[in-house]
């Protein structure tokens, strides 16, 4: 007596589904392929962010377009540019071409200034400053902290020149302005600053009748009390270790947000 035929041979759907589940398609589902799409894009983009925090940026992105228009003819700063060989003008500032590129002279001049602007910090390593034809108040002295390349500043009359005159070898008075020509370095004019520095560091200057203190090698920290040299290969180990585990953490908090239905 012949046995009853079994059931077909291959693959079946489990007991209880409908027919087509359980089976599915090659690469995974829409919504699946939606989420990796989604993670991708997450870390993608986080790469990105990465990337831009490290790649230096422009000189003098934001200082330059403080003030509308090109440098003025005349101006201090429109004759320094066109003296200087390798120099360029681009808005109101005078840029050496690079790479890379360095501020050389910012023109601020008639630019109805109240205040400096908020990102004149930019501009520290300007050689040649215009600030006349303003209506601006006296400033600190600590607007031009880290000015050591400043040789040659205009300001209108009413202002004196940052540091007093004694932190410039020059002081003219021109018309309606005053020009502050050749920042001296204040370390250089009196031994009576030596004191000031603790013993294993030396005076260099910082702007406009400003010094700083720099550790003398090979000693380094507070104070310049640490001697050897700096743990350079330590210090980028772990900085580069808390960024990768910040930028792992930040695509798996996304990929996980991605695929929560």
């Amino acid at each position: 007596m012949a046995e009853p035929p079994g059931p077909p041979r291959g693959r079946s759907a489990p007991l209880g589904a409908a027919p087509g589940q359980g089976r599915t398609r090659p690469g995974g589902t829409g919504a699946g392929a939606e989420r990796r799409a989604r993670s991708w894009a997450a870390g993608t983009l986080l790469l990105l962010l990465l990337l831009l925090l490290l790649l230096p940026g422009d000189a003098g992105g934001e200082v330059c377009g403080s003030c509308p228009g090109p440098l003025r003819n005349g101006s201090v700063v429109a004759r320094f540019c066109a003296s200087r060989a390798g120099a360029e003008p681009r808005g109101r500032c005078c840029l050496a071409l690079g790479p890379p590129r360095r501020l050389l002279g910012l023109d601020l001049s008639n630019c109805s200034l109240r205040s400096l602007p908020t990102a004149f910090a930019e501009a520290a390593a300007v050689v040649v400053l215009d600030l006349t034809e303003n209506p601006l108040p006296a400033l600190p002295n600590s607007s031009f902290l880290g000015f050591t390349n400043l040789q040659s500043l205009v300001v209108p009359l009413e202002l004196e020149c940052p540091g007093g005159s004694s932190a410039w070898q020059e002081v003219m008075e021109r018309g309606s302005s005053r020009l502050c020509h050749g920042q001296r370095n204040p370390c250089n004019s009196s031994g009576e600053l030596a004191w000031l520095c603790p013993e294993n560091a030396a005076c260099a200057p910082d702007g406009p009748g400003f010094t700083q203190c720099l550790c003398a090698s090979p000693f380094h920290g507070y104070k310049c009390l640490r001697e050897g040299a700096f743990p350079v290969l330590p210090f980028c180990s772990i900085l580069g270790a808390v960024t990768a585990a910040l930028s792992l953490l930040l695509w798996g908090t996304q990929r996980r947000k991605a695929k929560a239905p």
